[in-house]
């Protein structure tokens, strides 16, 4: 089964790192959040990868073309006439990846729609370039083979970023900080979906959150996987600083692949 990543957004919310590189490739202790993404794909055993690029497509492409050399042992020998390279070990991740660039300004099921040729006939998984989650993916698509409807998306429900007033008319009788008990489910990505998807998306201008993800609801094909564990959405630069130091103090739950 393959894994369609959207990547091709400008990242405007985080413009302070998103100026010069789309927002997933702005790093977690020095490596792309889009490479924790698929490393936490990887751990479950799904190896082929569609990124779907717009906005600064080429420093995805540029980053992958280098990456086998980036993450090996090697010996550049120039002495002589004939030029030597020898690889004494290779410490890159043993995935497929293919990068499409999908367009500057298309919207999210535009990006869809335009690598359906990649992704063929079957059943695939789609995510957003700025997500990081601990879900059993493995447990995902189980569930979603179970009932047998065109697509299930991963519930979460984020943490809440302001605090609570319980109030008495213009008298504040006490504040807490908002917890995940205080908000509904939304929609976290990591989802599964067949390939009559692709019907309900119209062209570059369809957003998929809109019409055919309401379009399906409607018709009883959409399903959601709940998750109550670790979801983290990178949104803002605190949003980034907090992942920052989530890794830094060991303390990553998205890091599964060594647990």
């Amino acid at each position: 089964m393959k894994v369609v990543i959207l990547a091709g957004g400008f990242g405007t919310r985080i413009s302070e790192e998103s100026q010069n590189r789309p927002k997933p490739m702005i790093e977690i202790d020095g490596k792309p959040i889009l490479w924790h993404i698929m490393k936490t794909y990887l751990h479950y055993g799904f190896s082929e990868f569609i990124i779907c690029a717009g906005y600064r497509q080429e420093y995805i492409k540029t980053y992958f073309s280098h990456y086998f050399l980036q993450n090996s042992d090697i010996t550049f020998d120039f002495r002589g006439s004939e030029n030597h390279l020898a690889i004494h070990s290779d410490k890159s991740d043993s995935w497929e990846v293919t990068v499409v660039d999908t367009g500057l300004n298309t919207m999210t099921g535009g990006r869809i729609k335009r690598v359906a040729s990649y992704v063929g006939n079957e059943p695939f998984m789609l995510t957003y370039g700025d997500g990081l989650c601990d879900v059993p993916i493995d447990k995902l698509v189980k569930f979603h083979k179970s009932h047998g409807k065109f697509c299930t998306l991963t519930a979460v429900k984020p943490e809440g970023r302001f605090g609570i007033l319980d109030l008495d008319g213009s008298k504040i009788k006490s504040f807490r900080e908002k917890s995940q008990q205080d908000v509904g489910y939304i929609n976290g990505g990591f989802m599964v979906l067949q390939p009559e998807i692709f019907d309900y998306i119209e062209g570059d201008d369809t957003t998929f959150e809109r019409e055919p993800m309401e379009h399906i609801a409607d018709e009883g094909q959409l399903m959601a996987y709940r998750h109550n564990g670790f979801w983290q959405c990178m949104d803002t630069l605190r949003d980034k600083q907090k992942l920052e130091k989530m890794w830094a103090d060991g303390k990553a739950p998205w890091k599964v692949w060594e647990k």
